[in-house]
């Protein structure tokens, strides 16, 4: 019998800043920027979420809404360092694990009775172990699929353990609003209203054929998913440790709307310097570039280009994407938002040009010697030189490597 855990951080973010700042325990916090700028919350505490706050709400929306909460920038290098201590303590209980995000991940605890015990009693384990190496509050789910301990972990929060005994995963879903279930938004569920469908008890009731014939392959995956299934692309996936990530991506939302073209190019360098450098710590090569922007009227483009050799230099990605971004950009238009995004990526080194392979090297070991300078005295440290005038305080949200939709 399968036994697989969720374990999910409590408010990660905000629990983090709390270790730096302990005046903060036990207020209403918003993370991701001042209260007066553009941009989105990274995470709200438990406090500012009695107000309706959360993540993804226009921090000006947040402040509306809970003009006490105390806004804070976030830290990213924070963040990695203590969901670095979290991989290491997963890694002490199975090596079958896949972060899911920088602060949720699965494991495989089959087969890990005789050293860990019995799903709840290794889950405790697990529990206490996150919370001594880390001083922060975690919430795990347990059960025979990755669907139902998502959820169960959801419902054990805050600071919780939830236990689903085999055979009982229909009976736990069935009470549950519709939403719970990972994969379902507002559209799908608007669509499963129109049929009567509000809880997944209802969902679980419906013939498999009629959800096929009204809603097609995502018809048959929420059939499973209201079951208990591991249902949906992305939970039907073998389960792996240390995945690379589908895409790596930066975005800056500016605090004024810009037609300033310097401006502009100086941030896409500056972005396309943090892109390369993740791209570098994942030991990956990008194939594919995209650019981003966002007018002030809020019509957003996207527009990308293949590259005829996988990259990770700053300058390669900072050309490409100013290119694209200058074939498609109204010049005098002002610009909401701008990002770099690359995917398509590759272990190794693609097949370099001849007459360029020395070159690229050279400007590698430049680059990896850069990052180990932005380690050891921050990210302003060393700057491309038309990445300057663009420099802006990090939004987290946009900087974190992304994973694929839980669908």
């Amino acid at each position: 019998m399968r036994s697989i855990f969720h374990i999910d951080m409590d408010a990660f973010f905000v629990s983090v800043e709390e270790l730096y700042d302990p005046t903060l325990k036990g207020k209403p916090v918003v993370v991701g920027g001042k209260a007066h700028e553009r941009g989105v919350v990274s995470a709200a505490s438990y406090a500012a979420r009695k107000f309706g706050v959360h993540s993804a709400m226009p921090l000006r929306t947040a402040a509306a809404l809970c003009p006490q909460a105390i806004f804070v920038d976030g830290h990213r290098d924070r963040y990695e360092l203590y969901s670095g201590k979290v991989k290491t303590i997963l890694e002490t209980f199975t090596p079958k694990f896949e972060m899911a995000s920088i602060d949720e991940a699965y494991l495989d605890m089959t087969g890990t009775e005789r050293l860990h015990g019995r799903p709840l009693l290794a889950a405790h384990k697990l529990h206490e172990a996150v919370k001594a190496a880390t001083g922060l509050n975690n919430s795990i789910g347990c059960s025979t699929a990755r669907l139902v301990s998502k959820v169960a972990s959801d419902q054990a929060k805050p600071n919780g353990v939830l236990w689903i005994p085999p055979g009982a995963e229909a009976a736990f879903l069935g009470p549950l609003d519709i939403r719970k279930i990972p994969g379902i938004g507002k559209v799908a569920e608007k669509n499963l209203q129109d049929i009567g469908v509000y809880k997944v008890g209802d969902l679980a009731r419906l013939d498999d054929r009629f959800l096929m014939e009204r809603f097609g392959k995502l018809g048959l995956a929420l059939a499973g998913k209201a079951k208990g299934f591991d249902a949906g692309s992305w939970f039907e996936k073998e389960m792996a440790a240390n995945e690379d990530p589908k895409s790596i991506s930066h975005e800056h939302t500016f605090n004024d709307d810009t037609a300033d073209r310097n401006l502009l190019e100086s941030t896409l360098a500056h972005m396309s310097e943090k892109v390369g450098r993740r791209l570098r710590e994942h030991a990956l090569h990008a194939r594919t570039v995209q650019i981003k922007f966002r007018y002030s009227d809020f019509t957003t483009f996207t527009r990308a280009q293949s590259l005829d050799h996988a990259t990770q230099l700053d300058t390669e990605i900072y050309q490409t994407a100013r290119d694209l971004f200058l074939r498609h950009w109204q010049p005098g238009r002002p610009i909401r938002l701008i990002g770099v995004h690359t995917s398509g990526f590759e272990n190794t080194e693609g097949q370099l040009d001849l007459l360029a392979g020395e070159k690229n090297e050279k400007l590698k070991r430049i680059f990896t010697a850069a990052d180990m300078l932005r380690d050891r005295f921050g990210d302003g440290s060393v700057s491309l030189a038309g990445g300057l005038k663009g420099r802006f305080r990090e939004r987290v949200h946009d900087a974190l490597t992304k994973k694929p939709d839980q669908s």
